[in-house]
């Protein structure tokens, strides 16, 4: 029976309030939303609870760049966003970020708006069969039952259900048991009225508490749930005890995508040389392993390796690969956020190591660091004669201000491109890299460097580079906090992202630099060993797919300042000059 206080209310909005009230006393601090019809008692809830400072919600109209923005808020913050979005092809354009998050193990909530049952399979409007479309990915994918019912209080069945929901799903994509941090997909269909009043008793989030306190029968008689990843996949419970390394073999320390700081602790307490990835996070330290691609290469030195301590997911060199896969090389490999390493078939996972006692093999560390020291670069532009410049001899005089305009107007490559950005950015600031040619160029020439370092390496995709990067921003400085997001990726990088570029003008702008090296294609496809004998039109039209777009009218367009730069004094300055807001900074390079 309905009473006069019940008017306007709706079943989706009360289910919606339980949901998401659940989720942010769990921890959830942002929301990522896409508008749509049968989403939108997630999304109203989602925006109420903004108005009291509760959550903080970010609107994005394209759902991949919505699935992209609350990974990179995740990747960042190390706590899940959700995003909410309507039903149909709404929920497939998430699959990247999906993927992404369970590949890279990145914790992402994907709250996603359905018709009822009886409307699946029928042929009903803007209805597929979204139970299950991510689950060989996810931590967790729930149907939820179809809410029914009115809460007069906060404290009914129906709603103690959602806040159940609510906490196996938060559990699940930060990790909960033994299954590592990731994806979770919560379905969940509405009948009309879509949306109603908000209920009171979600204005003081406080009620819920001692309600789901109470005992719940289990999940299952409640949704229909199921775990996304098989039983194969699960890693085994947890060791209590680090391994023990050894101090014998001769062995390198391996640190690929978001490895961390660990990596070069065990290095430095091994003596043992450090091979890290430009987007591992443990780029720094005396063990620093440069040009460490010729140093595996060559057979004396890299062919000599007995034993390879890996962290995180190792993509950006054939010849790391190659050593992975080796027979004749004990591969030890410390279980991650991501997916298990195991490219030789015979990889010992391991939950954490530990040094054993003992003298490092100096003879073996110093011939790392003998050809480490002789393949450093530095690419910093020469400083000015400061003699010459004073000097009272016109000659000397003329001579070094000619120097110093060379230096000036020297143009950039690539190599001074990834310098110049590395060099402007600091422990405050957040650098992204794309899957472009340029983070391969900077894990080959630079140095070492404690910067927080972000990248979409899990499948290595160009995909949602520019929203993950503008999470990473939104999430980095929450709370007023200091720093520049910087992202470096290449022209068609930008271009499949594009979208991205659209923020709406209600939300704070982050500080964030985009620096695009544009070669007018993707010249990475120029290293294909097809190249040398494939038809040269053929690899351009359907390999290095030149584009001329005009970048400076898209950044006006979607209302980012924008800079054309062709000189590393010039780009110096843009980098290190007081950023507020977004910054399109284009560089052109010679393919």
């Amino acid at each position: 029976m309905t009473t006069p206080e019940d008017a306007g209310r709706a079943p989706a909005t009360d289910a919606a309030a339980a949901l998401l009230a659940r989720l942010l006393e769990r921890g959830v601090e942002h929301i990522v939303v896409s508008p749509g019809s049968r989403s939108q008692a997630l999304a109203l809830v989602a925006a109420a609870a903004e108005t009291s400072g509760r959550v903080r919600v970010h609107v994005r109209i394209d759902e991949r760049v919505a699935g992209f923005t609350a990974l990179g808020i995740g990747r960042e913050s190390g706590v899940a966003a959700a995003v909410v979005c309507t039903s149909g092809t709404a929920v497939a354009n998430l699959m990247p970020a999906a993927l992404e998050a369970h590949h890279a193990g990145v914790p992402l909530l994907l709250l996603t708006a359905d018709r009822p049952p009886e409307l699946r399979g029928v042929g009903a409007n803007q209805t597929t069969r979204q139970p299950g479309l991510f689950q060989p990915a996810t931590r967790l994918d729930i149907d939820a039952p179809v809410p029914d019912a009115i809460d007069p209080d906060g404290s009914s069945p129906q709603s103690r259900m959602f806040r159940r929901l609510a906490d196996d799903a938060f559990d699940a994509a930060h990790g909960a048991g033994t299954r590592p941090a990731g994806p979770v997909h919560v379905n969940l269909p509405f009948r009309e009225p879509l949306a109603g009043a908000l209920p009171a008793w979600f204005e003081g989030s406080g009620a819920d508490d001692s309600a789901s306190q109470e005992e719940e029968p289990a999940s299952g008689a409640l949704y229909q749930g199921g775990g996304g990843i098989g039983e194969s996949d699960v890693p085994e419970e947890p060791g209590t005890a680090p391994l023990l390394l050894a101090r014998g073999p001769r062995t390198v320390v391996i640190a690929g995508a978001d490895a961390g700081g660990e990596a070069e602790r065990v290095s430095y307490e091994g003596g043992w040389p450090l091979i890290a990835e430009i987007v591992s996070g443990a780029r720094f330290g005396r063990l620093l392993v440069h040009g460490y691609r010729q140093a595996l290469s060559d057979p004396e030195l890299g062919g000599r390796v007995e034993r390879a301590v890996v962290w995180g997911h190792p993509t950006l060199s054939r010849e790391v690969t190659a050593l992975l896969r080796r027979d004749d090389v004990e591969v030890i490999a410390v279980r991650g956020p991501g997916e298990p390493l195991n490219l030789n078939g015979r990889t010992t996972a391991v939950d954490a190591v530990a040094v054993a006692p003992g003298d490092a093999d100096r003879a073996w560390l110093g011939e790392w660091m003998r050809i480490s020291r002789a393949a450093s670069v530095d690419l910093s532009p020469p400083a000015p004669d400061a003699d010459g410049l004073a000097s009272a001899v016109p000659r000397e005089r003329l001579s070094a201000v000619s120097a110093e305009l060379d230096v000036l107007r020297a143009p950039l490559d690539r190599a001074a491109l990834v310098d110049a950005v590395w060099r402007a950015s600091w422990p405050h600031d957040r650098l992204v890299f794309g899957s472009s040619r340029l983070v391969r160029v900077a894990d080959q020439v630079l140095g070492g460097k404690k910067v927080p370092v972000h990248a979409n390496r899990g499948l290595a995709g160009i995909d949602g580079t520019v929203a993950t990067a503008t999470g990473v921003a939104i999430a980095s400085q929450d709370e007023g906090r200091p720093g520049v997001t910087r992202v470096l990726l290449g022209d068609l990088t930008l271009l499949h992202d594009v979208g991205a570029l659209l923020l709406p003008s209600a939300e704070a702008e982050p500080r964030i630099q985009v620096i695009v090296g544009n070669d007018g294609g993707g010249t990475i496809f120029d290293g294909l060993e097809v190249a040398s004998v494939a038809d040269a039109a053929a690899i351009d039209r359907v390999q290095y797919t030149p584009q001329s777009v005009r970048l400076e009218h898209l950044a006006l367009a979607y209302g980012w300042e924008y800079r054309r730069i062709t000189t590393r004094s010039a780009l110096d300055q843009a980098l290190t000059s007081p950023a507020g807001g977004r910054q399109l900074i284009e560089v052109p390079l010679e393919r």
